[in-house]
């Protein structure tokens, strides 16, 4: 499909979306995670590994200090603001250091995270909560005037498993993404800095996931450029599952790649993986796809 073309503003440039697709590499500094828990905990395996991924053709890198997987706690009870930066500053300086041009987006819905991070050179918020657990982070948004992506949840990681399933996700993703992004907007962020992401997974039922990416095409009427974030969820493991038992993250690199293709042919602007080089790969073929097509 032809997907608009946008101007994505973030702290101390622009990016142009919507010509090819960027490639967003993720990388958690926690030891939690559901995907890579631990695997990146000392500064310089981070470092190491985010440089691995700027030569395997990543766009964005998105540092994450704090889990947010199923049953996570939020709110008072979660990481603190300071422990969360004892683990992201260090990587976000050391990769600057030696990549000065590497386009940073802290994942975190903190608004002190925010504000170091980008003071440390970040130029990307992405926040799982599209602005709502911290009433103080939509003003550091605006103030900052960095990217933001927001994020679609229904309710918080520790809620997740009691939720009642959604009767149409599609419907729901969109009012939700509407009402957030449309008070982002009010609360000064300008237009050109929001991006939206439907939040695959997060408070969504296995089954439900599916109908999202079939119709994620249909996102593109809110107006903003669009994220998808598939890579190694649970209900690729589901799909994948073998004798009874989801496949571990460590095997859903295909599944993966199959919705990372399926988002580049329903116009993503951005796909946020784990495994860039591979994803690089299918982006380029699924890119030309799309400019035929």
């Amino acid at each position: 499909m032809t997907r608009t073309r946008y101007i994505w503003e973030l702290a101390r440039r622009r990016l142009e979306l919507g010509t090819r697709t960027l490639v967003m590499g993720v990388l958690n500094v926690t030891p939690d995670s559901f995907s890579d828990g631990g695997q990146f905990l000392s500064r310089d395996h981070a470092v190491g590994h985010v440089l691995q991924m700027l030569d395997d053709g990543a766009d964005i890198i998105d540092i994450g200090g704090e889990s947010t997987r199923p049953g996570a706690k939020t709110g008072e009870t979660a990481l603190s603001s300071e422990d969360e930066l004892a683990r992201v500053l260090p990587v976000i300086e050391n990769v600057l250091r030696g990549r000065p041009d590497a386009v940073i987006s802290v994942d975190t819905y903190k608004s002190a995270v925010a504000r170091a991070s980008i003071a440390a050179g970040a130029e990307i918020v992405n926040d799982v909560s599209a602005l709502r657990w911290d009433p103080h982070m939509a003003a550091a948004v605006a103030e900052l005037k960095c990217g933001v992506v927001l994020m679609h949840s229904r309710g918080r990681p520790e809620e997740w498993r009691k939720l009642p399933p959604s009767p149409d996700i599609v419907a729901e993703v969109k009012r939700d993404l509407r009402e957030w992004s449309g008070i982002a907007l009010d609360k000064g962020i300008g237009k050109g800095h929001i991006v939206l992401d439907p939040g695959f997974g997060f408070g969504k039922s296995l089954e439900q996931n599916y109908p999202l990416l079939a119709d994620f095409d249909k996102l593109h009427e809110l107006g903003f450029p669009l994220l998808s974030g598939t890579s190694r969820k649970t209900f690729l493991g589901r799909t994948l599952a073998h004798d009874g038992e989801d496949a571990p993250v460590d095997q859903r690199l295909y599944g993966t790649l199959a919705t990372v293709v399926a988002s580049v042919l329903k116009g993503a602007h951005i796909v946020r993986v784990h495994d860039v080089r591979a994803a690089v790969e299918a982006v380029n073929v699924a890119d030309e796809i799309s400019r035929i097509g």
